[in-house]
């Protein structure tokens, strides 16, 4: 099956429009694939952006670009080089259109990279990559920590109203699947610290013939005292207790 991203262009030089029903498909088969990797964060964003470029029209290159305590930038996921060089020059200019659709929450297209005056430092470094046009879509916001989905083609003007529009549904079910994905990892180390404290709880009344709230009261006291989160405490006390019996 032909992705929207691989239809050949018509005699009028444009992609052909994408029906309902092909979009639809789409998503469907966008949404199964988040769906098998729910519970891998990093995975959820792989498939994210080798998505994008596969059925996005005129995408060639895709990334995923955090914006992590409001600064420090990141490429969490990427599908082409010349994405991540565009990152890295966003992250060394501290500015950029993937910085501000992440931070600013809002959509941005950049149709000529040699004519656009927003951002030109950053602009003149991604033409001479080869980058030509660009469209950045937020992708999630944790408090401090933002997300945008930058899409990457090397023709002037590639990206469509219809491009955009299609962008925009799909950055929306991507970032569901991704919050979701983020959600179940929580929750398993959230369980897996809570397994681990109450091993290291059962080994102190043990050894010292303590009951259960003053087992409890002395992990906290050892973690405070030695600055160290509860549930590493708690850990590397099981892995010592481990190596003891060995």
């Amino acid at each position: 099956m032909t992705t929207i991203s691989e239809q050949t262009l018509n005699a009028s030089g444009a992609i052909p429009r994408v029906t309902d029903f092909q979009l639809s498909r789409r998503l469907a088969e966008v949404a199964e694939k988040l769906r098998r990797q729910h519970s891998d964060p990093d995975r959820v964003l792989a498939v994210i952006t080798e998505s994008a470029v596969a059925n996005v029209p005129s995408a060639e290159f895709a990334s995923i670009t955090t914006v992590l305590q409001g600064k420090f930038v990141h490429s969490a996921a990427l599908s082409g080089e010349p994405a991540g060089h565009c990152d890295k020059i966003q992250e060394q200019l501290g500015e950029g259109p993937c910085l501000e659709s992440a931070v600013e929450q809002k959509t941005i297209r950049i149709d000529d990279m040699d004519s656009d005056t927003r951002w030109p430092l950053f602009a003149d470094a991604a033409s001479a990559l080869g980058v030509k046009s660009m469209i950045c879509f937020q992708l999630y916001v944790e408090g401090i920590n933002f997300g945008a989905l930058n899409l990457h083609s090397t023709r002037t003007n590639a990206f469509s109203e219809e491009a955009e529009s299609i962008g925009s549904l799909f950055a929306a079910h991507a970032a569901i699947a991704f919050s979701t994905a983020r959600e179940e990892q929580q929750i398993r180390a959230a369980l897996t610290s809570r397994d681990l404290i109450g091993q290291a709880k059962g080994m102190l009344m043990e050894r010292y013939n303590l009951n259960s709230q003053a087992a409890f009261a002395l992990l906290a006291k050892l973690s405070q005292d030695t600055n160290v989160k509860l549930a590493d405490l708690a850990e590397q006390l099981v892995i010592d207790a481990a190596k003891s019996t060995d």
